[in-house]
Parts: structure tokens; sequence; C-alpha cells
């Protein structure tokens, strides 16, 4: 009886004598000094954090690092290379390159750059996904319309900027102007809306009228174009 009682008390002091030494070392780490990474800076009024900038800043300059200046990559991009993606159409004709193309040159175009994918009669291939260039007039307004070049832009400007921008999909912008000029006017021909002896450059391209061209409406909202 004596010596479990002897035990019970050993083990009491025992813990009471952890307890006292994990309550010290806990004041002990509180009152060391702890290391924390410092506040960003306030933006501004809004007072909301800046993260820390990668800008190398510049003695001479009056820009905010982070803001207006430079992140240290990167440069201004050379005329030339504005050029050579600064090559929309607009739907005015505005922005056709000089060059010229006829129906029997744009066919041939046709045969090794495009039949592939809109097929041989330009009727599309699902497989694909490529559309339909031709066909589909007078069905817009029906339960199933065809959308094609011929059934529903309003503007022969579209095919030229379109095909010079992104085709052949495997090599987009590999066209010459001429062979743009070409292929616009095969399709423009397939579709019945030129005749196959034409010849397509930047002034007879603007007298073209598409059979959709009063489709459209403008957009009233002020300041719209």
């Amino acid at each position: 009886m004596f010596t479990r009682e002897l035990t019970l008390a050993g083990l009491l002091m025992a813990a009471c004598t952890m307890a006292q030494a994990q309550t010290e070392t806990s004041a002990s780490d509180a009152a060391a000094a702890r290391t924390v990474a410092a506040l960003p800076e306030p933006v501004g009024n809004l007072e909301e954090p800046m993260p820390p900038s990668p800008v190398v800043e510049d003695a001479e300059s009056d820009a905010a690092p982070g803001l207006d200046a430079s992140f240290g990559i990167g440069r201004p991009a050379t005329k030339e290379e504005i050029a050579a993606i600064d090559i929309d159409v607009m739907p005015d004709g505005s922005g056709l390159p000089e060059g010229s193309g006829t129906y029997a040159e744009g066919e041939t175009v046709y045969v090794e750059q495009c039949a592939s994918c809109h097929g041989d009669n330009l009727e599309g291939i699902k497989e694909t996904g490529a559309p339909a260039l031709i066909g589909g007039r007078d069905t817009l307004a029906t339960d199933k319309p065809l959308k094609t070049v011929e059934s529903y832009w309003p503007h022969a400007s579209t095919l030229f900027d379109y095909i010079h921008r992104a085709m052949p999909l495997h090599a987009p912008g590999s066209l010459s102007a001429d062979e743009v000029y070409a292929v616009s006017a095969y399709i423009l021909g397939r579709g019945g809306i030129l005749p196959e002896d034409a010849e397509l450059n930047a002034q007879s391209f603007k007298e073209i009228e598409m059979p959709n061209a009063d489709g459209f409406v403008e957009d009233p909202r002020p300041g719209a174009m």
C-alpha cells in the first residue's frame, strides 16, 4: 500500500515538473525576436499593398517602379515588325496592298493551298472543320441558314483580309498579295459574284457588290464604328 502511494506521488511530481518546463519554454520563445517579411508599401490613396517590383530603377526616370517603368524585359517593336502585322483591310477597301490576281491563277492557288480543307468544290469538309465558302443564298432567314462568303459576308474586303492574315491554316500569312487577290477572285467567281475572267486588284476590289451587302444594320450607339 505504501509503495503504491509512493509511486503515484512520484509520477505526479514528474508530471508537474514537465508542465512547468514546457511553460517556461513557451514564454521564452514568445519573448524571443521573430523574423517576418516586411509589409508591402501602400499604393496611392487606396492603401492597398503593392507587391515588390522586379523593375530596375532608372535614376533619371520619374516613373514609379512596377507601375510606369519598364520591367527590364522586351523592347519597342521596330517599324518593320509593326508593318508586318499592320495589314488591316477595312470595309471600304482602304489598306488593300498593291498587286493583282485572276480567277485562273486563283484556281491553282486554291488547289494547292485550300482544297485539302475546304473541298474541291468549296463545299467545306466537316472532318477538317473548314466551312463551305460558297452557296447558301436566300437561306439566312430559313430554319437552316448556310453562312458562306457568298451568302453572308457583306464586304468583299473581309475575304482578302482574312485570307491574307490567317490562311492557309498550316502557314497563315504565307500567301503573297498577288496570291490572295487571285484566290479571292476564284472564290468570288465560283460563288457567281464575279465573272470567271475577272482580275482583282486594290481598285477593282472596292467595286465588288456582295449579295448580302444590305443584310446588316449600322450600330446605332454613339461613337460606334
